[in-house]
């Protein structure tokens, strides 16, 4: 069995990390770019929450590594209902919001359902 292993984190924006993982007066907006050079690996947990433009889907693959792989976390209006049967349309929706522009570095899509 062969397969690649990837070191990453959950997002990449948390004061906390600020002049601790981050250099100090690193700005907010090369965070992303920062932490891609030092991870394989970063999962986007903000489109659980809301979506994207496609502009914006651009940007983050172009600020990291050219072997770099983002884990996307899907909507929870995709996955917190109790039917799930009935979620086509928030996945469609999810699905179309320009996801697909991260092209070779799309790796997982987290599906988080309630307990």
């Amino acid at each position: 069995m062969t397969g690649t292993i990837r070191v990453g984190i959950g997002g990449w924006t948390y004061e906390p990390w600020r002049g601790v993982f981050y250099p100090d007066k690193l700005s907010q907006k090369k965070e992303l770019e920062y932490a891609s050079g030092k991870l394989d690996s970063i999962e986007i947990n903000g489109t659980y929450y809301s979506g994207f433009k496609p502009e914006t889907w651009m940007k983050w693959r172009d600020e990291t590594p050219d072997d770099f792989v983002f884990a996307v976390k899907a909507s929870r209006f995709c996955t917190n209902r109790k039917i799930l049967a009935e979620g086509g349309e928030s996945v469609g929706r999810f699905l179309d919001q320009g996801l697909t522009v991260l092209g070779d570095k799309l790796g997982p899509i987290n599906w988080q359902f309630m307990s």
